[in-house]
């Protein structure tokens, strides 16, 4: 997995040029459905699953396209799948939000997500592979129950589970605070399950926590939790952002994980890696929209 600043940084403006244009397109109908970006949240994908090992499981979210590039994923598939495109990741029938490659799976569903991953951290237990599973969800599936009932599994089965909560603050249109009470990391710990908490958008301090975080669940076979507080610039889906544009651009100037880590490498290099991955995204999407559509049962196309 990647280990140094500029595969970091290389890693996470793949991600942020991914989303841009994403939002970009669908403007112009070039997706179908809806989308849900992570713009903001880069330091969070990219520090986390290079933390992991080949044979470790990922489970995400609606959230999931940084989560899948961060993992190694085509973006020429990953534009094709959501354009309904037979090279798609899952031959166009997933779209953005229900993708499967290796050992990454991905569900739209609020909380359900949970206990399929504490089922794959007992299956991996059972069959002593050494594996762990990396769950991802947000601050909003705090108010899902089922979610409890797989942390109390989790924990009563000693399940090699590490629970990601990438806590943006706002769930949909929603701030947390005028919806949820205390602390979330308090209703985890309630189930004698470890937190660490922290509140960065720096790629290196994630990716440290992230590490020390894994190692832990991989050796005690307990499960673990990863909060990590972080900003979403883009809106919930494609256009449904209410919150204050003064205050956004505002964080954005402090949080955003690009700014935080080109501050400690090479202008010239940056440039070089930017120009790269500009030409990467650009070919990939050209590539995705002349595939040909997928074609769904009964032989007819999508």
């Amino acid at each position: 997995m990647i280990n140094n600043g500029l595969a970091f940084y290389r890693a996470m403006y793949r991600i942020r040029r991914f989303e841009e244009t994403v939002l970009e397109e669908f403007k112009r109908g070039v997706f179908a459905g809806t989308t849900h970006t992570s713009l903001g949240q880069e330091a969070n994908a990219v520090g986390v699953i290079s933390a992991l090992q080949p044979q470790d499981i990922i489970v995400t979210n609606h959230r999931c396209h940084g989560h899948f590039l961060a993992y190694g994923g085509d973006m020429r598939a990953l534009f094709a799948e959501m354009m309904g495109r037979v090279s798609g990741v899952c031959g166009g029938r997933g779209g953005s939000q229900h993708i499967h490659w290796r050992n990454l799976y991905s569900n739209g569903v609020q909380g359900g997500i949970v206990p399929i991953a504490t089922g794959m951290a007992f299956a991996e237990k059972q069959n002593k592979t050494g594996a762990i599973v990396a769950v991802f969800i947000g601050d909003g599936t705090f108010g899902e129950g089922i979610i409890y009932e797989a942390f109390n599994m989790a924990r009563l089965w000693s399940l090699p589970l590490l629970i990601v909560v990438e806590h943006n603050h706002i769930a949909q249109t929603t701030p947390t605070a005028m919806v949820q009470v205390g602390q979330l990391a308090e209703r985890i710990r309630a189930f004698e399950i470890p937190v660490n908490e922290l509140d960065s958008s720096d790629v290196d301090e994630i990716h440290q926590a992230a590490v020390k975080a894994a190692e832990t669940v991989r050796r005690e076979q307990l499960p673990s939790a990863l909060l990590l507080h972080t900003v979403r610039f883009g809106p919930h889906s494609k256009g449904d952002d209410t919150r204050d544009v003064t205050e956004l651009r505002a964080l954005q100037e402090i949080r955003d994980p690009l700014k935080i880590l080109g501050q400690r490498l090479s202008p010239a290099a940056l440039t070089t890696v930017e120009g790269e991955v500009d030409q990467e995204v650009s070919y990939a999407f050209a590539q995705a929209l002349s595939d040909p559509p997928a074609v769904l049962e009964g032989g007819q196309n999508g």
